[in-house]
């Protein structure tokens, strides 16, 4: 790995934890919110919210392309793959 490919994985992991952090303060706040709402723990829970939905569905899509998807992995197909295609040369 290179510089410049370290450094943009640092500051995806920075943006990557940033989301996550306002995330779960985001959710707190909501949640609060609806206990006292609805009086109850179980139903506050229960109603869901469709923005904390998505945003968790976009907080797992980075997390896979971050923690799954990432540079190393990308490299190791690749070689994997000109291993494959790489003819011997005859001379």
């Amino acid at each position: 790995m290179n510089y410049n490919s370290a450094q943009q994985r640092v500051k995806d992991l920075k943006s990557f934890y940033t989301n996550c952090f306002w995330f779960g303060i985001v959710a707190i706040i909501i949640l609060c919110r609806r206990i006292i709402k609805h009086g109850s723990l179980a139903e506050a829970i229960s109603t869901g919210s469709i923005i904390l939905t998505v945003w968790g569905i976009i907080l797992a899509v980075k997390a896979v392309k971050l923690f799954i998807l990432n540079s190393d992995w990308e490299s190791r197909i690749l070689e994997d793959e000109l291993k494959k295609t790489k003819k011997p040369i005859n001379f």
